[in-house]
């Protein structure tokens, strides 16, 4: 099994490095990068990656704070989305949003976490789903402190 990630080089941190680096601390997974500049290259660089033997992407993408940014995230939600439905395969979207906090301390503490849980997540989807199914309905945030259930 093979995991593809596809990371740009308008992140302002190595968000691919990140990825790979949780990804050889929590399994013996092989994977394949790939790196474009901006996030409305992700969709045909995960496809690429999908169609080229990984079995599951991560979309590694980060997002300004303007209007024109937030359409670009549109554009990417959306090509992800039709990436998955044409191949069958799940792509993970980890996108970092400018606008998440006052200051680069805590967006890069939000970017880190993100980014690592959703690595996570997409070995559980390769490895262990069940454990994703024991999850559900628990209120998990990646990039923030889970919110915990509303108990009934």
């Amino acid at each position: 099994m093979k995991i593809g990630i596809a990371d740009t080089t308008f992140s302002r941190i190595d968000m691919g490095k990140i990825a790979i680096e949780e990804l050889r601390k929590i399994s013996s997974l092989k994977y394949e990068r790939y790196t474009v500049p901006g996030i409305k290259d992700l969709p045909i660089a995960v496809k690429k990656l999908l169609e080229g033997g990984c079995d599951i992407a991560i979309s590694l993408g980060w997002v300004g704070k303007t209007q024109k940014d937030l359409l670009s995230y549109l554009t990417l939600s959306i090509g992800l989305m039709i990436v998955q439905l044409s191949t069958g395969k799940h792509v993970i979207d980890v996108t970092i949003h400018e606008d998440e906090a006052d200051n680069e301390k805590d967006l890069l503490m939000i970017a880190e976490n993100r980014i690592r849980e959703h690595v996570r997540n997409a070995v559980d989807l390769l490895l262990n789903p069940k454990k994703l199914q024991k999850m559900a309905g628990t209120g998990q945030r990646q990039g923030y402190p889970d919110v915990g259930p509303i108990l009934r």
